[in-house]
């Protein structure tokens, strides 16, 4: 596994549960941190305790549900059946580390890779490592991705966004998005005195102060509040690759392919990605992995396409605030497509009477 963010760690676990010898390599050490939402959605909790990862009580926070504010309106929903997970980044990877290490995998922490080759994997101390699959899980900016020749993809929905902690006690058990003409507010409290805040915007410039003024009652919620971790910043945008491996190397997570960080998925992509991945690596049929994989795009690529459609329109915004909050079953019903407990046509067929709402 190229890449020891929780992509990598959840493909070498996977793998390593299906018999595999693995070894991570990743020029960072322990714990990696990234600018995230920090949430699970309900759909990624359940392969990562297939994966054997849990958190104690005093580790995360439930999220019963999405409340969407907005326009002087709010909305809620909660999820089907279970909630959703508040917790740290840091946390998670530190978990998932453990877990790693408890398994047996080598884990090469500060160890740069320089390049693959048909005899194995070059590290920058001069080894070579012998591998009969290599993963690459080297993030959005993948070098793995370019080695193997598996660049050409489509770039859409290009933001920004910028995530820091308060020292504040939960005022909700909502992931809590909030809309405003030019950015998007996003709040998952992750620990009983730790809530994360994003905010997401199509101005680079922009940075989190300024985005915050957008959101005066979260503005105002947070007043006085202890800062307690510095503000990181990280591009999100949509990429769908044309091919997800080549030969015997494959990708996964985000080297494999983005979506925008509005779904709250990408965890839960990269998790259910793993799983598969490493059945087809134990078959021998890579092929199915490309299939696999384009088909787990699927949901989240059509929710941030419906979210995304309300970036910028402050008038939309306000009438999908009114017909939540008119119908909320329509508002039920799309959350459980986001999350995957009710397939694109049942929920789609049920929306219709709300798009009619919309645009009437």
């Amino acid at each position: 596994m190229i890449g020891g963010g929780p992509a990598g760690l959840a493909a070498a676990i996977a793998a390593r549960q299906r018999g595999f010898r693995v070894t991570v390599a990743d020029g960072a050490c322990p714990p990696i941190d990234k600018a995230c939402g920090e949430n699970l959605m309900p759909d990624a909790v359940d392969p990562l305790e297939q994966l054997g990862i849990r958190f104690s009580e005093d580790e995360c926070h439930p999220l019963q549900g999405v409340r969407f504010l907005g326009e002087g309106l709010a909305a809620d929903a909660n999820f089907p059946s279970r909630s959703a997970i508040g917790v740290r980044r840091t946390t998670l990877h530190r978990r998932m580390t453990e877990r790693a290490a408890s398994l047996g995998i080598e884990l090469l922490w500060g160890t740069p890779v320089t390049g693959i080759s048909r005899a194995g994997v070059s590290l920058g101390d001069g080894r070579t490592i012998e591998a009969h699959w290599i993963v690459g899980a080297d993030g959005v900016n993948s070098r793995v991705r370019r080695w193997a020749g598996l660049e050409a993809s489509q770039r859409t929905n290009v933001r920004w966004g910028f995530r820091r902690h308060y020292r504040i006690a939960p005022w909700t058990d909502r992931i809590e998005l909030y809309w405003a003409r030019h950015a998007q507010g996003y709040v998952a409290h992750v620990t009983e005195d730790q809530v994360c805040v994003g905010l997401m915007s199509r101005d680079p410039q922009l940075r989190a102060d300024e985005a915050l003024s957008c959101f005066p009652a979260l503005e105002a919620r947070l007043r006085g509040a202890q800062i307690i971790s510095r503000e990181r910043g990280a591009q999100s945008l949509t990429r769908k690759l044309r091919r997800v491996h080549r030969g015997k190397v494959a990708l996964v997570g985000d080297a494999s392919g983005t979506v925008d960080v509005i779904t709250g998925e990408g965890l839960g992509l990269a998790f259910n990605q793993a799983l598969v991945l490493a059945d087809c690596m134990r078959t021998g049929d890579l092929n199915r992995y490309e299939r696999e994989h384009r088909r787990l795009g699927l949901r989240p690529s059509l929710m941030a396409r419906l979210m995304l459609m309300l970036d910028g329109r402050p008038w939309l915004q306000g009438r999908v605030m009114k017909v939540f909050r008119a119908r909320p079953e329509i508002f039920r019903r799309l959350l459980a497509l986001h999350v995957g407990e009710v397939s694109p046509r049942l929920a789609l067929d049920g929306l219709t009477f709300g798009w009619g709402l919309l645009t009437t």
